[in-house]
């Protein structure tokens, strides 16, 4: 009898985690996810249309790495803040960004963006302004909140394909 417990305990606790981890994968709404990422983005770029650094760093996960070309990774908020701030308060500064794809892990935990850009900035040469093109690959990881938020942002100077698969 004493060793009948236990063992209908564990057996218990394993049909019970595995009814939750069959719940919460079907929970998982991949469409919802994207058109949530989709959405942020937007709001993305329009803080950076407003010069609105708190917009910007908000978007980033307290551990996130921001790596813009020919600057060391931003990995703290202060980093990202100082990144972001020296880009947007460059008065020739405009970006533009599409989202391309995004994918969502099956979880629901994680998803990736990748999309391109056009970002005209002061020419530090010839102190004019200069366009420039690229793509971007951003990793979100889900929240407390449910939200994402950004932990990897990488920008890729160069040809962007637009809507590239």
């Amino acid at each position: 009898m004493h060793k009948v417990v236990p063992i209908t305990l564990a057996v218990a606790a394993a049909v019970a985690s595995t009814g939750c981890t069959k719940g919460a994968k079907a929970a998982v709404d991949p469409t919802k996810i994207v058109d949530s990422i989709k959405a942020q983005e937007a709001g993305w770029q329009k803080g950076y249309a407003d010069k609105d650094i708190n917009v910007l760093a908000g978007e980033y996960a307290d551990d996130a790495v921001l790596a813009s070309p020919g600057e060391p990774l931003a990995a703290t908020d202060v980093e990202r803040r100082k990144s972001l701030g020296g880009l947007i308060s460059d008065p020739n500064f405009k970006l533009n960004f599409a989202t391309d794809r995004v994918l969502v892990a099956s979880a629901g935990d994680m998803a990736t963006s990748r999309g391109h850009y056009s970002i005209t900035t002061t020419d530090k040469a010839t102190n004019k302004p200069a366009t420039s093109s690229g793509s971007y690959l951003t990793v979100y990881r889900r929240q407390a909140d449910g939200g994402f938020k950004a932990v990897e942002d990488v920008i890729i100077p160069g040809p962007a394909e637009a809507q590239a698969k």
